[in-house]
Formats: C-alpha cells, structure tokens, sequence
C-alpha cells in the first residue's frame, strides 16, 4: 500500500524518526516521506494512509517545521473526511503539562477537519533510553495498514 509520511521537526529528530518508520515499512508499503515544512496541502491523498511524526516545541506547541502545513490546513479549513492517519509524537516528560503536546495538536486539528485516527498514538519520552527511531520502527509494524481499505 501507498503511504505518506508528514513530519514536523525542530532540530531533525522527527525527520530521522520518520525515514525510520519507512525503513520499517519497505517491505510490505510504499512510503514517501516529505518535511511538512515543504509539503502543499494539494499533495495530500486522502486515499492514502497518512503517518504523521511530530515533536514539540516551546511550551508545548508545534515545532516551526510543522507550522507552515498547519496554517495551510488553518487557511483553507478542508474536508478530510476519509482520510486516515496515525501519529507518532516526540516530547520530554520533564514538562509535564506539555509532555508530547505536537503531536496531539496534529491530532486533534486532523480530526476536527474530519480525518480518523488509527492504531495507537505513540508517545515517545526523551528522558528514556530509548532512541525514537528504535520505537517508532517498533510502533509502525503494529499499524493496522494493512487492514485499512481505500476509502
């Protein structure tokens, strides 16, 4: 299956993450991954699944990567409506009232322009051990993607 692959980064974790998720999925999808920085709201497919990686930044807000494809979604407000997409979030739970808060945005502006999520929204902790590209390899092999049919 054809997927796409939006990230929003600061400092390039996110970008590192996502080429991660499309290593993981090579064998069984087709990924392109694009910076949302860089990606046009016409480019989006919503025939294809979307997997959206996203740290935060600030005081738990979306890293200046992501802003200029939300302000376009903020814009033009249009109907995502079968669309579906799943969200791996990088923050640091040392701020704990904002811990992964990127990523929630992203998910809550895509539903509320009537997109769906799927599969388990992940929440990577930098305080771990654990290196985000390690989990969201892990995370993505448990997407349903598979099971998802054009909409």
């Amino acid at each position: 299956m054809k997927l796409t692959i939006l990230f929003g980064t600061e400092l390039g974790t996110a970008e590192r993450t996502a080429e991660a998720i499309a290593a993981a999925l090579a064998p069984d999808h087709e990924a392109a991954v694009h910076d949302m920085c860089d990606y046009d709201l016409d480019d989006l497919d919503i025939d294809r699944p979307c997997l959206i990686v996203c740290s935060t930044y600030g005081s738990g807000e979306l890293p200046t990567g992501a802003e200029p494809f939300f302000a376009q979604l903020d814009d033009r407000l249009p109907d995502l409506t079968g669309l579906r997409f799943a969200v791996f979030g990088l923050g640091d739970s040392v701020y704990d009232d904002t811990f992964n808060r990127g990523g929630e945005i992203c998910a809550e502006r895509l539903t509320a322009l009537g997109a769906t999520q799927f599969g388990e929204h992940a929440r990577h902790d930098a305080s771990s051990t654990i290196e985000p590209p390690d989990q969201a390899a892990d995370w993505a092999r448990t997407l349903p993607i598979g099971a998802l049919t054009p909409a």
